[in-house]
């Protein structure tokens, strides 16, 4: 365990404000930047990804602080007659240095699949973005014995060819622990996490799978955050409405203080 904690890649703790915020939102973000202003060498990242209305104001807000911010979603194309949608390229425009795909709410609110969260993956790669690919399976899915089978499926569909460290995040998200208060056990989110270890070593080579960086998203919060991450291949939290308030989110990043 020592050597594989040695060669962990730096954690992200992001928060998906997903459609919560108004421009007076602008205070937490500004008391979140407070908190971290004296602290040189921050041993994680931290990302907030607010609705895209507040993403250009929230990037240049955040400019001389760690946080950094990103998207909720994007559209595959570049440009073009996509009335409501958002590129991206614009994305890139606005400030932003990530955007999340393949959010179990955007799989089954708005029917994505893996093509399409790969299509979105690959648009990330060519403005310069980060993409954090979501994927977790259901209570249905767990209950039936096939957790591990989902979500290789998930990853292999939704993994775009170019795959990198420096491009890719991957968030495992169980969905039957999004916003509902319960969490999976250590030992579950640890073996989660060792099997799309695995898969990526397979899937980038050896050496590129294990810098990738792999985040654990599901009614984290301040109570729980540090035995979560403490979890080997649990490398930052994709954090919900935790993430809302500066004092719970800065609550959250202290697990790696």
């Amino acid at each position: 365990m020592g050597s594989e904690k040695k060669a962990a890649p730096k954690a992200l703790v992001a928060g998906n404000w997903k459609m919560n915020g108004l421009k007076t939102s602008g205070a937490e973000l500004a008391a979140l930047a407070g908190q971290l202003k004296d602290m040189a060498d921050l041993p994680c990242d931290v990302l907030i990804c607010p609705p895209a209305t507040l993403l250009a104001h929230f990037s240049e807000a955040a400019l001389g602080s760690p946080i950094q911010t990103g998207a909720q979603d994007c559209h595959p194309e570049d440009s073009g007659a996509h009335t409501g949608d958002i590129s991206a390229e614009m994305i890139k425009d606005a400030g932003a240095e990530y955007v999340i795909v393949g959010h179990s709410e955007r799989r089954t609110d708005h029917g994505e699949t893996d093509a399409v969260v790969k299509a979105k993956a690959e648009a990330a790669r060519r403005a310069r973005l980060t993409a954090i690919i979501c994927i977790g399976e259901t209570e249905a899915e767990r209950d039936a014995g096939k957790t591990l089978e989902i979500l290789t499926g998930q990853l292999e569909g939704s993994l775009p060819e170019g795959a990198k460290a420096a491009n890719t995040v991957i968030a495992y998200e169980p969905v039957w622990a999004i916003g509902t208060g319960r969490t999976p056990t250590t030992e579950q989110v640890a073996e989660v996490h060792a099997h799309i270890r695995a898969r990526l070593e397979k899937a980038l080579g050896a050496e590129e799978g294990a810098k990738v960086r792999i985040l654990y998203g599901g009614s984290v919060k301040p109570a729980n955050a540090a035995e979560l991450m403490a979890v080997p291949h649990v490398n930052g939290a994709l954090v919900g409405g935790a993430s809302l308030k500066a004092a719970d989110f800065f609550g959250i990043i202290s697990a790696y203080l």
